[in-house]
């Protein structure tokens, strides 16, 4: 999933289609010379509608759709016949798709089910034909109801990626590194801050043919939640995912103080964050003696389980999926 490819946030005008008015029409046939009214009534105008689909992983496909519109309802015919429904308009996205209103940036909804739809924007509703005023004193309305109009408004769709655990650390904490040993992911990877620009998904195999997902999310810096850095960009992939897997290199001057900095953004971006469960992995740990690792433990952060690894060595790569493992299905 190169960074080119990968598109997490879309705007664009939504417009969905006018109802059609209601028709205006008597019955005259051959023996019926004043039948009375059979105005039908008009189609409602057509929905804009958000598909979701478990093969889509960007919202790359939007990126250069500035309007979306739906076609209008067509009016009411004779003998009580209905007008056409505009046609609605199907937007297929990934999974974890949230829709928001731009202009007040409420959240609409999210799409999180392969084959969900949602409606997005409501065509408006067909009009009443005449038929449907007809009453003691007025036998022979001469008026319809005109078709409500289709609704003009700006959305935004950002993608919050789906995974099972997500990779949270520094830049050049390993991460990259870690996924590309654990899944056939083939994330870039080099001795440089920020390499990692969106989010990779990798596919990581457990015992008897089991698997989980994990994510690779862009290195946080202090002040992220503000918007230094990459900012808040990469902060919504982690929503989504059941574990957060802290990643702290084991040559860190400080492990503890990394990982409350780490803990602190997380807390300032959304509080609820620090309701998930959560790992920490000691990466680059071949650097480390069995007497060193002893010393270590007693000032790592307490109360949550760790693991000294090693993404060259493949060292506690299997205990620490075990414990994976372990917290996904408790």
């Amino acid at each position: 999933m190169s960074s080119s490819n990968f598109i997490d946030y879309v705007k664009f005008c939504s417009r969905s289609g006018s109802g059609g008015n209601g028709a205006v029409h008597f019955r005259r046939e051959k023996h019926v010379p004043k039948g009375g009214p059979d105005g039908g009534n008009g189609g409602r105008g057509g929905h804009i509608i958000l598909k979701g689909n478990a093969q889509l992983w960007t919202l790359l496909h939007l990126k250069y759709k500035k309007h979306v519109i739906a076609s209008n309802g067509e009016v009411g015919g004779k003998s009580r016949s209905t007008g056409a429904d505009g046609e609605d308009i199907i937007i297929e996205v990934p999974l974890g798709t949230v829709a928001r209103n731009a202009e007040t940036n409420e959240k609409l909804f999210e799409i999180t089910e392969d084959g969900e739809e949602r409606v997005l924007t409501p065509g408006g509703r067909g009009g009443l034909g005449n038929e449907n005023f007809k009453t003691a004193t007025n036998q022979t309305p001469r008026f319809a109801q005109p078709g409500e109009p289709g609704l003009e408004e700006w959305i935004i769709l950002e993608l919050k990626v789906l995974a099972d655990v997500g990779l949270v650390g520094f830049p050049n904490a390993g991460k990259s590194t870690l996924l590309s040993v654990l899944s056939a992911a083939k994330p870039e990877i080099a001795d440089y801050p920020f390499t990692t620009l969106v989010p990779n998904l990798g596919v990581v195999s457990y015992r008897d043919y089991k698997s989980f997902v994990m994510a690779d999310i862009p290195g946080i810096i202090e002040g992220a939640s503000e918007g230094k850095g990459l900012g808040i960009r990469f902060l919504r992939h982690i929503e989504r995912n059941s574990i957060l897997l802290f990643l702290i290199p084991a040559d860190a001057d400080d492990i503890k103080k990394e990982y409350d900095i780490l803990l602190e953004e997380l807390k300032k971006y959304n509080p609820e964050l620090l309701d998930k469960e959560r790992l920490l992995a000691i990466s680059k740990s071949d650097l480390l003696d069995e007497e060193l690792k002893k010393e270590m433990a007693q000032v790592l952060p307490e109360g949550i389980p760790y693991h000294f690894i090693s993404s060259i060595t493949q060292q506690g790569l299997t205990e620490l999926k075990d414990t994976i493992w372990k917290s996904l299905n408790s």
